[in-house]
């Protein structure tokens, strides 16, 4: 029986009879065997022990793949379960995934983990690592599986098998004297977790739905050497410094009132000065690019909705309606149909588009209370929404503007380094296959003739259209969602778009939604943690502090004050009866760009001591000087 296995670098091992991926791994290389993971063989992951007994493509995911990551915290949620059974076995157990750094596990338990509990779970999974535990596969009948958890007394597993067709092949993973309901694969036994660490506890509702029970939830993360782990616990550290909740607070920015409501956000002076430096940019580079600027009410009778389709599909993140006049109303949980509105109130020929019509437009919309967070995850938050609204023939040169203005806005944020990705047309999908093509293949050629690295996200479009999202990765290297440019299929249909074209028929539009930055609130987060505070002095919200060392300079300071807002800089003076290395260090910790020290010697020989944040004094100078100097670094 001569069986062939293609490998990734397009080599071919021929082999007479059934064979385990591990063996193949060992004939390539101990070392890969050894750091291997998993095997994916024909698009399908399997465990390294799987048997190879037909010609099939194969793929070995070490830690250094998204893929290989991903079956390595889940199996390290599944010792970490492990542990948790031994040392408290009145716990019940019910899903533990891994998510985009480590894995977590939920728990029903009355009483919260302590952070003595967490080390005591930690130590514990060392001692299991250790032995060296085989997570060993076994396929069962669904009654047979429904035994196994009901004998245990296992209610969440129970409820999960319940939900699966009764004639399908049930999975389940043993590690020791632990046994889960898994899909697998896993890796192949517990002495390769090497390195773990449990982080935090928090709540969680079962399946998200507060509705149900609260369960106790433990995040972890695990790697294969303490080295790497190390890097990562460094990495949190600093991570924990560019908060942007912390930031927030720290610098007076905003807050979020919990009589107010969760994810409702309260603009403080300093973080509305910065918000208004990014929308005034925001329209006069949209003015400059030929966008015609549209204002849309917050509420739509629920017939737009439906026309929409929003509330077929979208409904469970809607606020719920209001009565005006009899008739129901909704909070809009997007700008677009209002933009579609304003485009159908007029007839329009070919001759008038492309149009773009941008709106800095605040929506709202019910995320659950479990997902909020700071700034990233809000209920109302204002979209940086346009929509392009142009002929097939435009289509082209309207997607390479779209990106080469996204781009351009992004940069002067400070941000450099971007993640470009192109997804393609999902299964379900509305509209015409050729539209979908043509489309695909405008924005697949514009970012080819920019030049850009871009890479291809199979099936992940939108049902509605294909798309580009931008990320931006910061110092940390995190990648952080901005830019999207999505073709949208649908609504031209529902909301029958036309426009005149040359032979004076009909034709239906295209229709590109767009946002730069995203939203406002997940952008102004993005921006804080990208700079760690230290904003590019001209978003600043005060760039320049003038200190007098003592009262006696204070009309001079005041003088100061008023020459530099002639100028145009946003500044304060601090007229506080603090010491002059209070005053500093406080400046230093608002990450105010530049302060203006004076003293006895600045006011008598008309000068200042300019200070700029983290490079500290840069010496006594004239005014004209300073400013020459501040100018320098914009």
């Amino acid at each position: 029986m001569a069986i062939k296995v293609s490998l990734p670098d397009g080599s071919v091992k021929n082999y007479d009879a059934p064979v385990k991926i591990i063996d193949i791994a060992n004939e390539i290389s101990p070392r890969l065997a050894d750091a291997s993971i998993c095997g994916e063989l024909d698009g399908k992951l399997v465990d390294m022990d799987h048997v190879i007994d037909h010609d099939s493509a194969l793929v070995l995911h070490t830690f250094k793949t998204d893929t290989g990551k991903d079956v390595y915290w889940h199996s390290t949620a599944h010792l970490m379960a492990q542990a948790v059974k031994q040392l408290y076995p009145e716990v019940k157990v019910t899903i533990g995934p891994a998510i985009e750094q480590g894995f977590y596990y939920d728990f029903d338990r009355d009483q919260p983990f302590t952070d003595e509990e967490l080390v005591l779970i930690e130590n514990r999974m060392k001692e299991l690592s250790a032995a060296g535990h085989k997570y060993s596969r076994r396929e069962l009948t669904k009654p047979e599986a429904m035994e196994i958890f009901r004998q245990m007394g296992e209610d969440y597993k129970l409820e999960i098998l319940a939900e699966i067709p009764d004639t399908d092949t049930i999975s389940t993973y043993t590690q020791g004297d632990f046994i889960d309901l898994c899909r697998g694969p896993h890796i192949g036994d517990t002495s390769k977790i090497k390195a773990i660490k449990l982080l935090k506890t928090s709540g969680a509702y079962w399946r998200g739905d507060e509705k149900n029970k609260m369960l106790r939830r433990i995040y972890g993360i695990s790697f294969p050497s303490n080295k790497e782990l190390n890097e990562y616990l460094l990495f949190l550290e600093e991570a924990k410094k560019r908060d942007h909740r912390k930031l927030g607070k720290d610098l007076d920015l905003f807050s979020i009132n919990d009589d107010i409501g969760p994810g409702l956000v309260l603009w403080h002076p300093n973080g509305a000065m910065i918000r208004h430096l990014i929308e005034s940019y925001w329209k006069e580079e949209h003015l400059r690019k030929g966008y015609k600027l549209v204002y849309t009410p917050h509420v739509g009778r629920s017939k737009l909705w439906e026309t929409s389709g929003h509330l077929g599909f979208y409904s469970e993140n809607m606020y719920a309606p209001m009565q005006i006049d009899e008739q129901e109303y909704y909070i809009k949980p997007m700008n677009c149909p209002f933009h579609i509105a304003i485009y159908n109130a007029n007839h329009h020929s070919y001759r008038e588009l492309p149009m773009r019509l941008g709106e800095l437009g605040t929506v709202y919309r019910y995320e659950r209370s479990g997902v909020l967070h700071g700034l990233m995850r809000v209920r109302g938050f204002t979209q940086d929404d346009a929509h392009i609204i142009c002929t097939p023939e435009q289509m082209d040169e309207e997607v390479e503007k779209l990106i080469v203005f996204s781009l351009d806005m992004l940069k002067q944020f400070g941000f450099k380094d971007f993640l470009i990705y192109l997804s393609t047309r999902p299964e379900g999908s509305v509209g015409e296959v050729e539209d979908w093509d043509k489309a695909t293949n405008s924005l697949r050629m514009s970012m080819e003739k920019l030049g850009l690295d871009y890479q291809v996200d199979e099936g992940g479009g939108a049902f509605y259209g294909p798309k580009i999202d931008i990320k931006i990765k910061d110092a940390l290297g995190r990648a952080w969602q901005c830019t999207t440019i999505q073709f949208d299929f649908n609504e031209p249909t529902r909301f029958d778009m036309n426009y005149i074209g040359p032979d004076n028929s009909p034709h239906r539009p295209y229709m590109i939604h767009r946002a730069v930055l995203g939203s406002v609130e997940r952008f102004f987060a993005t921006l804080l943690e990208y700079h760690a505070g230290n904003l590019p002095l001209w978003l600043a919200p005060v760039q320049i502090m003038v200190i007098p060392i003592t009262d006696n300079q204070m009309e001079y300071g005041k003088l100061l004050v008023e020459k530099l807002q002639l100028l145009g800089y946003r500044t304060e003076i601090d007229t506080r009866g603090e010491k002059i290395g209070y005053k500093i260090r406080d400046a230093e910790l608002k990450k105010i760009p530049f302060m203006f020290v004076i003293g006895k010697n600045e006011e008598t020989e008309a000068k200042v001591t300019l200070r700029q944040h983290t490079k500290g004094d840069l010496g006594a100078m004239s005014f004209d000087e300073a400013i020459k100097a501040i100018r320098e670094q914009q």
